[in-house]
């Protein structure tokens, strides 16, 4: 099945929406609560820093994980050899942020992970109760708390043609977390991988959110809730010659909350942090 394109305002939205969750791993948002404006400012202010060198000031730590990401530090996708070719910046409230870009980052964390509570309401409404009887707590209280939700401001520089051979923007792979909220990009590219085995374009109309099921959700849910492989492609043509700009945040849940009876939210965060290559 395709992902579906839902509008936010519709009575029917929440089952249409986790529908398209449950059968793609994916849905669209139209007519959602997240300014647009907001979006566009920091997708502008945030390339112009990506361009400086103000952002050396920022390199990131392994100990907290925020902070700057160099291309040269980029993740490897589990069961790829080549680092993604992107840069990155990693938010949380606590952490280190450039002083001028500061207060629309927050802003936007505030608003996407209220509508990311929301959401998850909408999830645990529509699963099934017997998969239901087994989350440890409702799912919109997992995230009370939580110092882990991150919002990364992701760049994806033009290609030169010089890339290694094999690398690309973002390989196959499934998110970490329980949801990711994902405005569409200043460019297109975002694939998700069908349960037939084939890619397909996530619609991203500017101005709409993606988002998707993460693993610790596709854990918790027993499956009935599916992490879906994801990709960014490499563009071709005047494309590939222009930054690609994403603004993904990942919803995650309090280190003490139990996905199964296999993990814990911070076992599990560890160990694919260790997969990544970004954490010791």
């Amino acid at each position: 099945m395709e992902v579906q394109v839902v509008d936010y305002r519709d009575p029917n939205a929440a089952r249409r929406f986790t529908q398209s969750l449950h059968e793609t791993g994916f849905g669209v948002l139209k007519n959602h609560p997240i300014p647009q404006e907001l979006v566009e400012r920091i997708y502008r202010n945030w390339l112009a820093f990506f361009d400086g060198e103000e952002k050396q000031r920022y390199a990131f730590s392994k100990e907290t994980q925020d902070g700057w990401f160099s291309t040269a530090i980029s993740e490897t996708a589990k069961g790829c050899t080549q680092k993604d070719i992107k840069e990155y910046f990693h938010i949380y409230p606590w952490g280190r942020i450039p002083p001028e870009l500061k207060d629309d980052a927050l802003a936007y964390y505030e608003k996407a992970n209220a509508l990311a509570e929301e959401l998850l309401g909408w999830v645990e409404r529509h699963t099934p109760p017997e998969i239901a009887a087994h989350y440890s707590e409702p799912l919109s209280t997992m995230i009370k708390g939580s110092r882990h939700t991150l919002l990364r401001v992701l760049r994806y520089p033009p290609l030169t043609g010089q890339e290694p051979p094999g690398a690309v923007r973002a390989a196959a792979h499934g998110d970490i977390n329980l949801l990711t909220i994902l405005p569409a990009a200043n460019e297109p590219g975002l694939q998700v991988k069908g349960s037939d085995g084939a890619w397909r374009d996530v619609p991203c109309d500017f101005g709409t959110l993606a988002i998707n099921i993460g693993d610790m959700l596709e854990e918790a849910s027993q499956g009935y809730y599916p992490s879906t492989l994801h990709r960014v492609l490499n563009p071709v043509g005047e494309s590939a010659m222009r930054s690609r700009v994403s603004l993904p945040l990942f919803l995650h849940p309090r280190s003490d909350v139990r996905l199964s009876d296999r993990y814990s939210a911070g076992s599990y965060l560890e160990e694919r942090l260790r997969e990544l290559g970004v954490k010791g």
